[in-house]
């Protein structure tokens, strides 16, 4: 843990020095007196001065930042993000001239990043809390791109009656696929599989 030993003239001036070397608000401290000031003999001989221990409380959201940007120095990766809070947790974009390699094949190494992110978020939270890895709205692309793709399979199972059985997907892709489909009034979905390898199936009612 981060931990400073500042000294002032009152309690209060010790904390105020310590949060002014930090540049943080005192929400995000944790404070210990540790000597109490006293004026010394007749008010004027061995004056003592408080001394205080800040022990600085880690946010959630800024490590979880801090780990992707030491990631994007490793890789040498030109990468900015920008962080929107929303009920659930945080949606965390990243934008760049170089994504592709964060993303990965049909967004592989995006969602084992934000696996790792979500990990070393909830190191530093009280509840559990939700952080969606973006890159450059991949996820949406993406989301459009697998609601097109159940569409036009299912007007194949129609056309062909015979079922289809997609590529393996991860939870969260398997789920945009039995949405798009839910209420379709001739074909059905399920999944079926062992993860990594579950996968969603079309077919007819």
């Amino acid at each position: 843990m981060k931990k400073i030993v500042v000294t002032g003239k009152t309690i209060e001036d010790a904390v105020k020095a310590g949060l002014h070397q930090w540049e943080v608000s005192e929400d995000r401290v944790k404070i210990k007196v540790l000597e109490q000031p006293s004026k010394g003999f007749l008010g004027l001989f061995g004056i003592k001065e408080a001394k205080v221990e800040l022990e600085w409380i880690p946010d959630a959201l800024e490590e979880a930042v801090h780990f992707l940007q030491d990631i994007f120095k490793t890789m040498n990766l030109t990468i900015t993000t920008d962080l929107q809070k929303d009920k659930e947790g945080a949606i965390l974009n990243m934008t760049g001239p170089e994504l592709g390699i964060l993303i990965g094949k049909r967004g592989q190494t995006l969602d084992a990043l934000q696996y790792l992110v979500n990990i070393v978020a909830n190191r530093f939270s009280s509840s559990h809390l939700r952080i969606i890895l973006d890159a450059e709205n991949f996820r949406e692309r993406r989301k459009n791109t697998l609601e097109e793709l159940a569409s036009r399979l299912a007007s194949r199972v129609i056309k062909t009656k015979k079922e289809v059985i997609l590529e393996p997907m991860n939870a969260l892709e398997r789920k945009i696929i039995h949405t798009e489909l839910q209420d379709h009034p001739v074909v059905k979905t399920y999944s079926k599989g062992e993860e990594p390898n579950r996968r969603v199936v079309i077919a007819l009612k």
